[in-house]
């Protein structure tokens, strides 16, 4: 067992996971009234084999330089209904702007690594460093490998200007960070990756913890049992083959039914 450090005279014991030992269910998960909600146990290993185990459990890393990996699974958990998600009258200009701009292209995995890297230097509100360091980029981009990460990107006369990056196991979709370098980038990134889940009757993607962004695009908490329980039912559906064509506006529009 280790302790976090906090600015309490106490923390809670947290489980050290040593490499080939399961992670704790969820329910284990540190409480609302923790110095840390939803934090669950440590481990010094980011291997794909141990993200599966983690996605496939509603469990996901998240730690900073000089921290050991640690795994969350919060209670309530926000998520996205695709069906819920709000394509703003500005997003839906910007869409269409963009898609009269020779050479503006929305496509998933044509560049996973420049994605992931992207998204690690991007600058955040309110934190002076990146938690996708190094160790996570190698885990992830080996699970690229394996057919279980990917990415929705938006491309402009071949340079990549936004994008974000997320797991895929069965239907359940696991989002995790996305960057942008031009207005309402992320967001039709977002927009294109919730039109193949509308296709495919996908109905939850999964956003970790709440953020204001997140909310404003439709996203909401749900307690983290109904969470698991959905997500549970996503995992056993076929998984899919995500879509190597690139779209456009008037074909997200048709895709997904958009207005």
């Amino acid at each position: 067992m280790i302790k976090v450090a906090q600015a309490q005279n106490r923390s809670p014991e947290l489980p050290w996971i040593a490499q080939g030992q399961a992670l704790p269910p969820p329910v284990f998960a540190w409480g609302a009234s923790s110095p840390a909600p939803g934090l669950l146990a440590a481990s010094g290993d980011l291997s794909s084999e141990r993200l599966m185990e983690a996605y496939s459990q509603g469990i996901f890393p998240w730690f900073s330089n000089g921290q050991p990996v640690l795994w969350w699974s919060p209670d309530p958990r926000m998520v996205l209904m695709p069906q819920q998600f709000r394509l703003h009258r500005s997003l839906r200009k910007s869409l269409h702007r963009w898609s009269l701009t020779p050479g503006f292209e929305l496509c998933f995995d044509r560049d996973f690594a420049q994605v992931i890297r992207r998204c690690a230097s991007s600058s955040r509100n309110g934190q002076n460093d990146t938690w996708i360091l190094p160790q996570m980029v190698e885990a992830y981009e080996d699970l690229h490998r394996s057919g279980f990460a990917h990415s929705s990107e938006v491309w402009v006369q071949g340079q990549l200007v936004a994008g974000l990056y997320f797991v895929s196991l069965g239907r359940a979709i696991f989002g995790e960070s996305m960057f942008t370098t031009i207005t309402d980038g992320s967001k039709m990134a977002l927009a294109s990756l919730v039109s193949v889940c509308l296709q495919h009757g996908i109905h939850t993607i999964d956003c970790q913890q709440n953020t204001r962004h997140m909310a404003s695009l439709g996203a909401r908490e749900m307690p983290r049992r109904e969470f698991l329980l959905d997500m549970a039912q996503a995992l056993g559906a076929p998984g899919l083959d995500w879509p190597e064509q690139s779209l456009n506006w008037p074909a997200l529009q048709s895709l997904a039914g958009f207005e």
